[in-house]
């Protein structure tokens, strides 16, 4: 808790509210006028001694500072996280040792290939980054919502970025991978094939950042206090379960609110409904390395969750939302090398790129290596080195000493012992040639992309298809095309034969893979479904029954649900019985794509654009396979539109029963037993 409040204490040093303030410079200098640049006359030219405007315009024009070359659209939150239970047998990491300790810690969600300006609910990988803020300094958990990548080795990583990004000669497309030179990359860096398949699977269109999985990818190591390591991998997993959109629904959120994820968030934190995941951990025993039919340090393949459980350790709870996204959030320097005593690296070969690589993009993107100063990435506990100067400095050091060893300051600042707490690597026996090479025990890229087909639902699998079918669809090279459908027959023949016939393609040669594993923890079917927090629109008219509306309303806030009223006009919307409820939506400014469900919940139909309107939603929404539910005049809105009597549409003049009901269906989230549309 002291930890907590050391962050928070710290922070507040930096926070400004400017409200009622004197508008002063940047030097503390009153300024007396804000509107007229000083002149030689009214009618005169601009004099350069006017300090307070060239001090503005200067600083004006040095606001924006380079985006991250991927995940540039991104945004995050603060909270606490609590570990469950010792894991001393395991880990000497501080922050791991005691339930009662809170560990704040501040985390950004992103998407990968678009710009800062792009939407937010594309098809694409999701950053899922978590910086510790414990005693013993920073910790970086700095992951991803899919537990694979794409590539094996960090020197591929511009190679793979230049193609995912829009093409050079056009700047085409944005935040996309539906183009000729990704597919290009994947067809001829094959290594991709696992990762391909979660990209074109429903977890590259999440629900929301609430509803979305956290992997750290990588192979770590803990270690204990008697320097014993056990092989670790980090997963997040959300209370409310793993949930996606669907892709007409992802594409048409992308315009109708392209900042759909952050603010869920933001809204979600606001209303007091604080996210929640737990953290989870597999373990494995050093001796146990090569146990197993893949390579565990390669970053393209995942443990089975069947074969190493996954072991719950703690609950992180974001529960404050940011003061200003780019001192927090667009300022947040991550780095996979940030660890702490307990925690150590492999010799996974992407991750020791990014050891490298995430320091010196900071470098170029903060303006320095004073990063670590700016409140965000300060650390809650001291620390002192002989390191000095350079851009953005803001500690000011004291005394004449700033080198090591020295005897004018007694030799301090001086390192610390294992036992004092000074981080150890881990002592790992090392012997080889220099070389450039990839192990043999790399080179299987297509068994685990099988697993991964094997594991999904019928409606998963459909996605899969038709996600391939798109984004190829979108290439034009015929050559590039049948590259990738004959490299994907390694899958799954099936997935290849059908992609290659919606794109026009000759079916893939060969007999496909002949791998039968699969792994029930990777479908959303079988994650946790609840009601909580999901958004239902409720579509009224003029004269709908008040009181037992407000009924059925106040049975699904006590759910959990949030209920949000749509009508054609804003403002109130009186009951027959004098009852009012308060239309925050009208067809033009909502979508059904905005909510989880809609609750028909009847009144007048209004005029004929109205009526069409409220087919056009319920319609909408029946094709995204959301619940529908509907009572008193909404009964014959569903009828006429011959709806009723499909799974996830729930009609009733029992408006307890109905409630019930319908709570229910939309805890199912998606109602994929309905004939496929």
């Amino acid at each position: 808790m002291a930890n907590e409040n050391r962050k928070n204490e710290q922070l507040d040093t930096f926070r400004v509210n400017d409200n009622g303030k004197t508008l002063t410079t940047n030097q503390g200098v009153k300024v007396s006028e804000d509107e007229f640049s000083l002149k030689a006359g009214e009618r005169g030219p601009t004099i350069m001694e006017d300090f307070h405007f060239r001090e503005k315009m200067t600083h004006f024009d040095h606001e924006r500072i380079p985006e991250r070359i991927v995940h540039a659209r991104g945004f995050a939150a603060h909270g606490e996280f609590q570990v469950y239970e010792s894991m001393k047998e395991y880990t000497k990491a501080h922050f791991l040792q005691d339930p009662s300790v809170k560990t704040p810690v501040f985390v950004r969600f992103s998407t990968v290939a678009g710009s800062r300006g792009s939407a937010e609910t594309v098809r694409d990988a999701r950053g899922f980054a978590t910086k510790f803020y414990t005693q013993e300094g920073n910790y970086d958990l700095v992951g991803n919502n899919i537990p694979v990548f794409f590539i094996q080795d960090a020197i591929k990583f511009p190679d793979l970025v230049h193609a995912l990004k829009p093409e050079p000669h056009n700047e085409i497309p944005q935040a996309q991978s539906a183009h000729d030179t990704f597919w290009d990359f994947i067809a001829n860096n094959q290594e991709s094939a696992h990762m391909v398949m979660w990209a074109m699977s429903d977890r590259a269109i999440p629900r929301s950042f609430r509803m979305m999985e956290g992997f750290g990818v990588h192979t770590f190591r803990f270690v204990n206090e008697q320097g014993k390591a056990t092989f670790v991998k980090f997963h997040w997993k959300p209370l409310l379960g793993t949930h996606s959109l669907v892709w007409d629904e992802a594409q048409k959120i992308a315009g109708k609110d392209p900042d759909f994820h952050r603010r869920d968030l933001w809204e979600s934190i606001e209303m007091g409904n604080f996210p929640e995941y737990e953290l989870g951990v597999q373990l494995l025993a050093e001796e146990d390395e090569f146990k197993f039919d893949f390579d565990i340090l390669d970053p393209t393949k995942l443990w089975p969750e069947e074969d190493i459980p996954v072991k719950i350790i703690g609950k992180m709870t974001l529960n404050r939302n940011v003061d200003n996204v780019f001192a927090e959030t667009e300022q947040a320097a991550f780095h996979a090398g940030q660890v702490v005593p307990g925690i150590d690296f492999t010799n996974d070969p992407l991750l020791q790129g990014r050891l490298f690589s995430y320091t010196d993009t900071q470098l170029i993107r903060l303006g320095g290596p004073n990063f670590h100063e700016l409140p965000i990435n300060r650390p809650v506990c001291p620390f002192h080195n002989n390191q000095r100067d350079g851009y953005g400095r803001q500690t000011i050091n004291r005394g004449q000493v700033s080198y090591h060893k020295n005897s004018l300051a007694n030799n301090t600042p001086a390192p610390a012992s294992e036992a004092e707490g000074g981080y150890v690597h881990y002592q790992e026996k090392i012997e080889g040639r220099k070389i450039r090479s990839r192990s043999e025990s790399f080179r299987d890229f297509f068994s685990q992309a099988t697993m991964f087909w094997n594991s999904m639902s019928e409606p998963e699998k459909q996605h899969i298809i038709k996600a391939f079918s798109f984004e190829l669809g979108k290439v034009k090279s015929k050559s590039v095309q049948q590259q990738v459908v004959d490299m994907f027959a390694n899958v799954s023949l099936e997935l290849a034969s059908s992609f290659a016939e919606a794109i026009g393609a000759a079916p893939p040669a060969g007999e496909g893979s002949r791998v039968t594993k699969s792994s029930p923890a990777l479908s959303q079917l079988n994650t946790v479904k609840s009601p909580i927090t999901r958004k239902a629109g409720v579509i009224i008219g003029e004269g709908f029954n008040g009181s037992e509306v407000l009924a059925v309303l106040n049975a699904l806030n006590s759910a959990g649900i949030q209920t949000e009223v749509i009508s054609g006009h804003l403002g109130s919307i009186k009951g027959a019985d004098d009852t009012e409820l308060e239309a925050v939506h009208t067809f033009l400014t909502a979508d059904s794509v905005l909510f989880d469900a809609l609750y028909a919940a009847g009144g007048s139909a209004g005029s004929a654009e109205s009526k069409q309107q409220t087919a056009y939603f319920i319609n909408e929404a029946f094709s995204h396979y959301k619940p529908l539910g509907a009572t008193h005049e909404g009964i014959s809105w569903i009828e006429e539109n011959q709806l009723d009597n499909y799974p996830g549409v729930v009609t009733g003049e029992n408006m307890s029963q109905f409630a019930e009901d319908f709570t229910e269906a939309i805890a199912v989230h998606r109602h994929w037993d309905r004939k496929l549309v």
